[in-house]
């Protein structure tokens, strides 16, 4: 069983920029603000590159391990995917799709994630909190992507 998230968040740059700039520093901008992410290691969002954080929740730290495992960039639309390979617990399955598409003038960002846990019931009563982390991005992206 996994739970399906989708946010969109439209920006006012084209689609290959704003693609581009999922950087370290970018990652780093749109990092929650608890947990406090410690960030092990970034080799950035190319087939075969990893990205490690710390999850530190003040009680205990929680290693994230996420392996690159797709990228395309066509006419229309550019995407990367990250697959949680060491996750912290409850979740037992991570994967986040980072879609971006052509939009008009500009672009439109998609955070496509499936996580799991293993029980529906979990995974149910996390999504608030998953909505509630990955919806702080939508502000960061606007702020970032602003008009050239």
């Amino acid at each position: 069983m996994h739970l399906h998230l989708h946010l969109q968040t439209a920006v006012q740059q084209d689609y290959l920029s704003v693609f581009h700039a999922f950087d370290e520093q970018l990652f780093r901008k749109l990092a929650p603000p608890y947990p406090r992410l410690k960030l092990l290691r970034f080799d950035g969002s190319e087939v075969g590159d990893v990205v490690e954080v710390e999850l530190q929740t003040g009680i205990k730290a929680f290693r994230w391990t996420s392996l690159i495992t797709e990228r395309e960039i066509t006419d229309k639309a550019a995407w990367f995917v990250d697959e949680g390979q060491e996750v912290p617990p409850p979740l037992r399955s991570w994967r986040h799709k980072h879609l971006v598409t052509q939009h008009g003038s500009g672009a439109i960002i998609h955070d496509i994630i499936d996580y799991g846990t293993g029980y529906k019931a979990l995974d149910v009563l996390l999504y608030p909190f998953m909505l509630a982390a990955f919806g702080m991005r939508g502000p960061v992206y606007k702020k970032v992507f602003q008009q050239l």
